[in-house]
């Protein structure tokens, strides 16, 4: 599945996995896959059991119904990792998870090579038990849907055969409603016993269907009283009401079971049932089948009729616990994963981490510390391939500094099963040799096959993480099958170790929540990248849509000095991120807007702030107010309008005493500067010039700033844009 970035897609295998003896003219078969559907989910978790109980770790990968909902929730290099964390965050929670790859994978000392048995999970969101709330809702993005059906996955497998399953935090609240509404004795969830109001009939119908009711009830339980041997209330079944009314035994009483009635008439049965009969109790008794069977049944006694009640509320409680069991579904398999506490491998894997969690634990929470920490309970022992090849400098020169995505990382590891290594002509350690099995046939000679599904995905995990940990000085030739992989002294250091922005070269690590930094990766992305100093960023939203970037940096470098602005950032077309030079001047730009706003009539066409804040739309706030905005689960497409959704602006009530300090202030400070400024030299003199205007701008004095030339104005461009 791709990431939150774009990725290139594996090509198919092509080649057998074949020994040193196998000859080119072997004969091939179809890449082995367990595909698992609510079919053949039992069995297939059953033995999966196994394979998980005997693995030496675990691969996974997931295939999700979209990324990003909107195009500013994208992964930027100005998000900050607490931002980082509540983009993922949103993803996961808004976004299903339609397939699940597992591959368990276990050493076999006697070959001498790995063995894979990849699962192919179809997952669906399908609502099996009454939980608060409307029914389940996901988001599809159009270029996810697109990204499946290239290759060709099966929507109709996934919907109507697809695994559902409920979380922990679902099956907790699911078994407290159900305690409760046990608790409540006149609740009518189990027995519908709860006291039916005397409310008068009037219409015809409903008279004369009460009084046939009534008759009928009072003619069967005659007749059981005229002949406890049974018999003349058994032929009662025989007119043409039996369909209708059918004798059967409940409970080892004898009983009526209602069926052909519409609820209102059911209520119209219970209400003669209570007016008119004290032996006789209505019960509504919730079947296996998700069925449910209305009974009138005949009890001896009040006692006898208390202990009915007692018995008919722990059956349903019986069956709601059942329902529950069962919609625990594909959780199941995460539920083994954690418990065998095994090594867990995926390959980019802090989204499909928080999908796990999302999905299966409980609602994600609001700070990655928090949710590092409690992952780390759940499952101790995480390990990224992409970290791997990213933090080993010999596997970064073998790769060429390639491309980490998976379909690249398994094409130049894995040249003895890949066909994209046929045309590099890389000379390669010997590769760890990997077997597949599927039920009880094992292969090391078969064909790729063309999708690209989730199992498959998570087998190319695995093998890439195996060809990884061999060139970091691994011998699983040495490997014990009581050694735990997660504790071997060369893969520790890298366990737990999570990019939280691949594009950042931001990595977190699970065990303590911390951020770390690796020597390559640190390297790497502080020459991609510029440094990003987050306390002096501005962030703007709402202004003018023809306005250019390199027009807000003029404008504002007019007002702030030349070298006041280092760079502008996009987030769409209505959002830009504007980051200054010192952080006071973040301070200085939002109450200089607020003062310019605050002013009587509009704002001085003169002004070289004019253009950016014509229009009265535009609003700005520091870094906080953007991860406010992005905290938010509303998703509009522009982030203008993400802003307005969320209710931000530029409060002026909590700036306007700081407002008239810092205006006093500056005016003092400038007016100190200008008769010092006097006496400098012409290059400074022109400093003064720009600070002046600044204390100018801030006082309501708005004037043009001349002193900018055109080669001043050319070296902002240059520098900041």
């Amino acid at each position: 599945m791709k990431k939150l970035y774009p990725i290139t897609l594996s090509r198919a295998l092509s080649r057998a996995l074949s020994s040193s003896s196998s000859s080119a003219s072997a004969q091939s078969t179809a890449f082995p896959l367990k595909h698992v559907t609510k079919g053949n989910f039992e069995s297939a978790l059953a033995e999966l059991r196994r394979h998980v109980a005997a693995a030496d770790f675990v691969a996974i990968d997931l295939e999700m119904s979209g990324v990003t909902s909107a195009p500013w929730r994208e992964s930027f290099e100005f998000d900050r990792s607490d931002v980082r964390y509540l983009k993922v965050k949103d993803s996961a929670e808004k976004f299903a998870v339609v397939q699940f790859g597992v591959c368990p994978f276990r050493w076999d000392s006697s070959k001498l090579s790995f063995i894979a048995h990849p699962h192919n999970f179809y997952v669906f969101p399908r609502q099996e038990v009454s939980i608060d709330g409307p029914s389940y809702e996901f988001l599809w993005q159009t270029t996810s849907i697109e990204f499946l059906a290239k290759y060709q996955f099966d929507f109709n497998a996934c919907i109507r055969e697809g695994i559902s399953y409920l979380s922990r935090g679902q099956e907790k609240e699911a078994l407290r409603r159900l305690s409760i509404a046990y608790e409540d004795e006149l609740s009518d969830t189990w027995c519908n016993m709860k006291e039916v109001k005397d409310i008068p009939i009037n219409r015809m119908a409903d008279v004369l269907f009460a009084e046939r009711i009534k008759n009928r009830f009072s003619e069967w339980r005659d007749g059981l009283l005229q002949d406890r041997n049974g018999g003349s209330q058994l032929q009662w079944n025989s007119n043409d009401s039996k369909q209708q009314f059918q004798t059967v035994f409940f409970k080892m009483r004898p009983a009526l079971n209602l069926t052909g009635f519409t609820s209102h008439q059911f209520r119209l049965i219970q209400l003669v049932i209570n007016k008119h009969f004290k032996d006789l109790s209505y019960v509504r008794v919730n079947g296996d089948d998700l069925c449910s069977q209305q009974l009138v049944v005949y009890t001896e006694s009040k006692d006898d009729k208390v202990l009915l009640m007692k018995e008919v509320k722990d059956e349903n409680r019986r069956v709601a616990e059942m329902k529950i069991q069962a919609a625990i579904g594909f959780r199941h398999v995460i539920d083994l994963l954690s418990s065998e506490q095994k090594l867990i491998v995926g390959h980019n894997c802090f989204l499909d981490i928080a999908h796990v969690y999302s999905k299966f634990i409980g609602p994600l929470p609001s700070a990655a510390e928090e949710f590092v920490s409690s992952v780390n309970k759940y499952f101790p022992h995480i390990v990224d391939t992409k970290i791997l090849l990213n933090a080993n400098h010999v596997l970064q020169q073998r790769m060429k500094k390639s491309s980490t995505s998976l379909s690249s990382a398994f094409a130049l590891l894995c040249p003895q099963i890949s066909v994209s290594a046929k045309s590099t002509g890389l000379t390669f350690q010997q590769c760890v040799q990997v077997e597949v099995q599927v039920d009880d046939m094992r292969s090391s000679n078969w064909d790729s096959g063309a999708k690209h599904e989730a199992g498959y995905d998570a087998f190319m995990t695995g093998c890439i993480f195996v060809q990884a940990c061999s060139y970091l000085g691994i011998d699983f030739k040495l490997h014990s099958p009581s050694e735990n992989l997660a504790h071997n002294e060369k893969l520790c250091k890298h366990v737990n170790h999570l990019y939280l922005s691949w594009i950042n070269g931001d990595i977190i690590d699970l065990s303590t929540g911390n951020k770390v930094a690796e020597s390559f990766g640190t390297n790497y992305f502080k020459k991609k990248y510029p440094n990003i100093l987050f306390e002096n960023i501005v962030l703007i939203w709402g202004f003018p849509s023809k306005i250019k970037a390199r027009e807000i940096t003029e404008s504002i470098c007019k007002v702030f000095g030349l070298t006041s602005v280092t760079s502008v950032y996009h987030l769409d077309e209505t959002a830009v991120f504007v980051q200054f030079s010192k952080p006071e001047f973040v301070s200085d730009f939002l109450l200089l807007k607020e003062t310019l706003e605050k002013s009587d009539g509009p704002i001085s066409v003169l002004h070289p702030l004019a253009k950016l804040l014509e229009g009265e739309n535009t609003h700005a706030g520091n870094y906080e107010t953007y991860k406010e905005i992005c905290s938010s689960p509303i998703s509009k497409v522009l982030f203008a309008n993400q802003a307005e959704a969320v209710g931000i602006k530029w409060k002026r009530e909590a700036v306007e005493p700081k407002i008239a300090v810092e205006r006093k202030e500056h005016t003092s400070f400038w007016e100190e500067n200008a008769v010092n400024n006097s006496t400098k030299s012409s290059e400074k003199s022109k400093q003064g010039k720009v600070h002046n205007a600044k204390k100018d701008m801030l006082c309501g004095n708005y004037e043009i700033i001349d002193s900018l030339n055109a080669a001043e104005v050319n070296q902002i461009r240059t520098n900041n844009l």
